[in-house]
């Protein structure tokens, strides 16, 4: 397969076709005929009649996928059928958990990055990592639970050196080669006429593009078929709108949506970028099945610190299955703190005593548990989902809060830029949140 050459009809033959050639690369993959998970499951990309349809085993397949590796029972009791990785770490222990619960994997290339230091345009460099490469693809490429291959994760970000695409195609032509079996692709950090260009002309051997996007979700089916790209893709992550794409303060702090706003968008994207574009879509991973610090530490994990689903599981249910889980999270309807919005540029003085309030709705449980923290704004910022650390909370603070949405604290005593975190959590162990940014200036100065 490639991304320009797909078969017109669907044969079944081509699957047994698929099945036999297994026979033949059977002896170089380590796992071997004794282990019950070396045989693969062929998935197939198949133009009929210019719509694009994934075929795993014969059968049907839209990709109702998220991107992380927790949660696993979750994801598959919330009606998902995939989950996508960055990397081939602890591959064989996911690839079998996967199979159990009846997922399949896009199984992640780790391949070096520009911004990193990695250097395109060193031969040897580029060789190496094509060899540790190989000897991944080998091993796991027989797996029941593969569905597909992503070689990188936004090799293209910030990036100078169009080499990059060179090494990429050595890998994709390599895995067409010795897996008849399982689609490649390489992951995007979003795409325009030059990028597009750049992969059709030097990366011939991928069967689909995979695209990384965020607030511009739903224009993106348009977008590509303007630039003249008519073929399949998979959009590789989305979800809440980007911390680059939203409003900010006067200090540049950038305003994050609450869980239940963020919840809307996973539905309203979902509908316009993904389940429109079928024929072209074929599906989707959601960003991201687990939590983790990138800008605040709960901007863009469908789950809480604490590991609680918020109303963004709920809401990916529904996107999956058609039907609302019975259990439901709490909602956030509003955060103030000294009677102002996320959007007034709050600032107060150092010590000062400061009133919030959250308002919420939880509709199977009337006295949630509510939380609440203030954090310094991070200043561990990266880029392209590089690990960030999460700063500590502020101690000493005289945090009161009388159980019902409100609360009382003292404002902390160095001059800066922080925000109020409140987490609520009901009886049934799912949560929702909202922060705000507020200013501290010195005693006596506005």
């Amino acid at each position: 397969m490639s991304l320009f050459r797909y078969a017109l009809i669907f044969v079944a033959g081509a699957l047994c076709t698929a099945c036999s050639s297994h026979t033949d690369v059977a002896a170089t993959t380590p796992m071997g005929p004794s282990d019950p998970f070396s045989i693969p499951i062929p998935v197939q990309i198949i133009n009929e009649n210019g719509d694009y349809q994934l075929y795993r085993g014969g059968k049907p397949f839209f990709i109702k996928g998220a991107g992380g590796t927790s949660h696993l029972v979750a994801l598959a009791e919330a009606g998902g059928n995939a989950f996508r990785t960055w990397s081939t770490d602890d591959a064989k222990n996911l690839l079998d958990k996967a199979h159990r619960n009846d997922l399949a994997v896009m199984l992640g290339i780790s391949i070096g990055h520009e911004r990193h230091g990695f250097d395109y345009s060193d031969r040897q460099a580029v060789q190496e990592q094509f060899e540790r490469v190989k000897d991944e693809v080998l091993k796991f490429k027989d797996h029941p639970a593969l569905l597909a291959w992503g070689i990188g994760n936004e090799v293209d970000l910030f990036y100078t050196n169009h080499e990059v695409w060179e090494a990429v195609e050595q890998i994709a032509s390599f895995i067409q080669t010795v897996d008849k079996n399982h689609p490649v692709t390489t992951v995007t950090a979003g795409i325009d006429k030059e990028k597009l260009t750049l992969i059709q002309q030097r990366v011939p051997s991928l069967d689909f593009l995979s695209v990384n996007i965020y607030g511009g979700i739903s224009s993106l089916p348009q977008n590509l078929l303007d630039m003249g790209y008519t073929g399949p893709f998979v959009i590789t992550e989305w979800g809440p709108t980007g911390h680059w794409q939203v409003r900010k303060t006067r200090w540049e702090a950038p305003i994050e949506q609450t869980s239940t706003e963020k919840a809307a968008s996973y539905q309203k994207r979902y509908r316009q970028g993904i389940v429109n574009a079928k024929g072209k879509a074929l599906g989707s991973f959601a960003f991201l099945w687990g939590q983790k610090q990138e800008t605040t530490p709960t901007w863009y994990g469908v789950f809480t610190e604490s590991g609680h689903a918020t109303e963004a599981v709920d809401v990916l249910t529904y996107n999956w299955t058609g039907k609302w889980p019975i259990q439901r999270a709490p909602s956030i309807d509003f955060i103030t703190l000294e009677g102002q919005s996320r959007f007034d540029n709050v600032t107060v003085r150092a010590e000062s005593d400061l009133n919030a309030e959250v308002g919420l709705t939880s509709a199977d449980d009337k006295t949630p548990a509510i939380q609440w923290e203030v954090l310094p704004e991070s200043t561990d910022i990266k880029a392209g989902g590089d690990p960030e650390s999460r700063p500590q909370a502020v101690q000493g603070l005289n945090i009161s809060s009388d159980g019902l949405g409100k609360v009382t604290f003292n404002a902390p005593a160095k001059p800066g830029a922080y925000r109020l975190y409140v987490y609520v959590t009901n009886a049934n162990g799912k949560a929702a949140y909202a922060n705000i940014p507020f200013w501290v200036t010195a005693p006596g100065k506005d």
